[in-house]
């Protein structure tokens, strides 16, 4: 803090200016401090600095220290009315962000017509823009930018850099970047690389990235129509497999280690209980700071990662922690188990999604997670999952069983002539009678094909809705004439925050 302090210090010099105790005297020096180039960005930087320093700040660091920030609402910044300059609307970005372009490769890759690394589209004129995905680079972003200019490789829509929050984008958002490992996905979403590594959070997941981060997507969902909650704004790693056969190819970013929490804080949405703590459905929310599973693999395979606060919840397949994890059958198709290695999905969830219960034991609470009961420590005293209020899909009276999808596609006479009918694969679970499963929004199954050329591929459109439900730790869809909604209600729920543990 010494240092810091001197640092600041002698920027405020070298800027001619007094060693004012009146903290609006040293905008400038903060701004400067960014250590960028950019005035809006320098700006927007010092902006959240101040905002800090009125609302206060309580953090706990890795090794168990707390450190503490008073509240001071009396301080004021930026006396001159100064609001950083205002960029214009190309690239797409809000004003406040310093934002560049840098185009993603659009071009042929051989003599047989194949073709990279996005489609041209109309969105939302010919498909309504649904999710914005969450990514981490698992690269240097030098090496990022190589990648999306590159016509044989993936894409995205933006990168956002670790270090300085400097967003630049590569396609435009009315375009299809080839993103998530889902075409499905690809054609109703909009996808934001963050750089960094999943197993080194606090080197890469930088307080700025995230205040960037968030800014951008409250701009788009709310240019968009994007709803604000975890079945729209989610990661990588809650992509649905397309196919039965895709699930093991899935991705895993951007990680336990992503503070899901506190960035739904910083897009204005805040998770919290919505019921009482006796509800029939649950949203994971477990205190990131303090919650710190076990992992291992960030340095080596089987080595214990160093104890770090997580937004993953682990599941059992009984009220016990000695019982078995969960296990994914699609996820490990050859009878596999479970394990606690970083990259490993198969038997966790993450906070903000909301699941049904499925029973309740002690301090034990189990939710329908892929057609089982898996269970998680939820002690009263400091929950790890909230009480929830909304909708949840069961099968129709009658059915036994009915198919779960990773993908909604549309009827098979909906496709004109010349555009091939996509094949169903329903995924490798049991959705049973008796079980439900939480669902936020409904879709009507559609077909984007491939572009090539200077004009996008039309959308098949279907008229057969189905439930987009939170099925495991992805997404999945099943078909609305296989379900029966029932509505879990709100009555009891507690005053804001008082179930939901300690804040960020």
């Amino acid at each position: 803090m010494r240092g810091g302090a001197a640092l600041l210090a002698a920027t405020q010099k070298a800027l001619g200016k007094p060693l004012s105790r009146n903290p609006a005297d040293w905008w400038d020096a903060v701004t400067r401090f960014s250590g960028s180039s950019d005035k809006a960005e320098a700006a927007t930087y010092a902006h959240d600095v101040f905002e800090v320093i009125r609302q206060g700040a309580h953090r706990t660091t890795d090794v168990g220290q707390q450190v503490s920030l008073a509240a001071r609402p009396e301080v004021r910044w930026n006396p001159a009315g100064h609001s950083g300059p205002q960029r214009a609307q190309d690239p797409e970005c809000p004003p406040e962000l310093s934002c560049s372009w840098l185009s993603a490769s659009y071009d042929t890759t051989d003599d047989d017509g194949g073709y990279g690394n996005h489609d041209l589209a109309d969105r939302p004129r010919d498909q309504k823009i649904d999710y914005i995905v969450i990514h981490d680079t698992e690269a240097i972003l030098p090496n990022m930018f190589k990648t999306v200019q590159d016509p044989t490789e993936a894409s995205w829509h933006y990168s956002i850099s670790s270090r300085d929050g400097h967003v630049t984008q590569h396609i435009k958002t009315k375009d299809e970047a080839w993103h998530s490992g889902s075409q499905f996905v690809n054609a109703r979403s909009i996808g934001i690389e963050h750089e960094g590594f999943l197993t080194q959070p606090d080197a890469w997941f930088s307080e700025t990235m995230y205040r960037t981060s968030a800014r951008l997507v409250r701009y788009l969902a709310r240019k968009y129509g994007v709803p604000l909650d975890r079945q729209h704004i989610f990661g990588h790693d809650n992509v649905p497999a397309p196919t039965a056969d895709s699930i093991p190819d899935m991705h895993d970013d951007p990680g336990p280690f992503w503070d899901w929490r506190h960035y739904f804080d910083l897009l204005g949405a805040p998770l919290k209980a919505t019921a009482g703590p006796d509800s029939p459905m649950v949203t994971v929310l477990p205190d990131y700071a303090t919650h710190k599973p076990r992992f291992t693999g960030c340095t080596g395979k089987g080595d214990p990662c160093a104890p770090h606060g997580s937004s993953a919840v682990r599941l059992h397949t009984e009220p016990s922690d000695g019982a078995p994890l969960i296990q994914d059958m699609g996820r490990h198709p050859d009878g596999d188990d479970s394990t606690e290695d970083v990259n490993d999905l198969g038997s966790r969830v993450s906070a903000g999604q909301t699941f049904a219960v499925a029973g309740r034991s002690g301090d034990w609470t189990a939710i329908w997670f892929q057609g089982n009961r898996a269970w998680f420590k939820n002690p009263k005293d400091h929950p790890t999952a909230v009480g929830a209020a909304g909708r949840m899909v069961t099968p129709k009276a009658g059915l036994s069983e009915i198919p779960v999808y990773g993908r909604a596609l549309p009827d098979e006479d909906a496709y004109p002539d010349g555009v091939d009918e996509q094949p169903e694969s329903p995924l490798p679970y049991d959705l049973r009678a008796g079980q439900r499963y939480v669902t936020r929004s409904s879709v009507l199954g559609t077909w984007a094909g491939k572009s090539y050329g200077s004009a996008p591929s039309p959308v098949v459109k279907g008229r057969e809705r189905y439930y987009e439900i939170q099925f495991g730790h992805r997404l999945a869809y099943v078909r609305e004439q296989d379900v029966d909604l029932v509505r879990a209600p709100s009555a009891k729920a507690p005053k804001s925050g008082a179930a939901a543990g300690p804040s960020h």
